[in-house]
């Protein structure tokens, strides 16, 4: 099993839901730069479970702690290992899956794979192994932020409901308990979601993200196009399984004329009339926003009677107890920034071997 993310910039997570506790470890992370648990803290509370009743009850803290690479509050240009142990695991919740399994979830394809699994809330595969990304993230928005790039997700869509942008307000996204950045939306989405839990029943939704001041050029022309890192990287996102980038697959009903987006000069600098590409070129930012979704699947785990097969190969019924979200859409939103983060910060960090004027720079030498 391979558990690192990133080329130059690493991160390698360990963890399982019911474990011990649940964490990363950061390779690649420059010296000299502000950290402290505060900060990382502030961007793991807003994924933590059981913070309203449209969330799982789980009941943790995920306090995190910073083991090693920062001293006297700044990064030293080792490794930076963070962990959040875990403290409210109820596995016996969990003891009657151990002889199915159940549909939309990795217990098959794990047991196809290693022959076992860790059935306690799915192990390595539950939502909970994102408390490596989240943290690891908010270390790389450091960076980012030092450079004035700014990123921000949102749910644009749960349950079919969407948001209208002329009604768009970020600050309502940060209020409501559905990140949603209208508040009419918002509502509906809040009766609908009321009634699928008393049906036993889930809902998914589309987040979208936004990355504002990123310089042109980042990005690699083949195999590690910035659009298909993002991709990837959104896709890593267990329960994640669309995604796409500026007009997306909107763009298959157009013609060039209309896809195709216009350079102008304005006020001394190139940019775009449109923006259908998505602040993406050839693989490589083009200095505009960058603009992309990703599709969020319904919360597997209902407690509505589905069918089935246990390991004995016998046909049955089975309604899933335990604590679970009826929709993963608001607390996936940090985990959208963080994997952003993650690959931005990465790809940035490639990009400095591409010039030699930019690699004499560095050094102060001359050509």
């Amino acid at each position: 099993m391979f558990n690192s993310f990133g080329n130059i910039f690493r991160l390698t997570s360990f963890g399982e839901s019911h474990g011990k506790g649940i964490g990363g470890v950061i390779d690649g992370f420059p010296s000299g730069i502000t950290i402290d648990e505060e900060f990382v803290q502030q961007e793991l509370n807003r994924r933590r479970p059981g913070q309203s009743i449209l969330t799982t009850p789980r009941k943790e803290a995920d306090k995190v702690k910073i083991l090693s690479g920062v001293f006297e509050g700044k990064t030293t240009g080792t490794p930076i290992s963070m962990v959040v142990f875990n403290t409210n695991q109820r596995s016996g919740d969990y003891s009657e899956i151990a002889g199915y399994y159940r549909p939309g979830h990795a217990d098959y394809t794990f047991d196809a794979k290693y022959g076992f699994r860790d059935y306690r809330g799915g192990g390595r595969s539950s939502a909970r192994e994102t408390i490596g990304r989240v943290a690891a993230g908010a270390i790389a928005l450091k960076i980012l932020d030092s450079l004035g790039i700014t990123l921000h997700a949102y749910a644009k869509e749960i349950g079919g409901i969407a948001i209208d942008y002329e009604k768009f307000d970020l600050q309502a996204a940060r209020e409501n308990a559905f990140t949603m950045p209208d508040k009419e939306a918002a509502a509906k989405v809040e009766a609908y979601a009321t009634q699928k839990i008393q049906e036993g029943d889930s809902i998914g939704g589309i987040i979208e993200c936004v990355v504002e001041g990123m310089m042109p050029g980042i990005g690699e022309p083949v195999f590690d196009k910035l659009d298909a890192s993002l991709g990837k990287a959104m896709l890593s996102i267990g329960a994640v399984k669309g995604f796409e980038i500026g007009s997306g697959f909107e763009a298959a009903k157009m013609t060039g004329s209309e896809n195709n987006d216009s350079f102008v000069m304005k006020d001394g600098k190139l940019t775009k009339k449109t923006n259908h590409a998505g602040g993406v070129l050839g693989g490589m930012s083009d200095g505009s926003n960058i603009v992309f979704r990703a599709a969020v699947k319904p919360t597997p785990s209902i407690s509505a009677v589905q069918d089935t097969v246990n390991k004995d190969g016998e046909n049955i019924e089975i309604s899933i107890k335990g604590r679970h979200d009826p929709m993963i859409v608001p607390r996936a939103v940090v985990v959208v920034e963080a994997m952003t983060a993650l690959t931005l910060v990465d790809l940035i960090f490639e990009n400095m071997t591409a010039r030699l004027d930019g690699i004499c720079a560095f050094y102060n030498r001359s050509k």
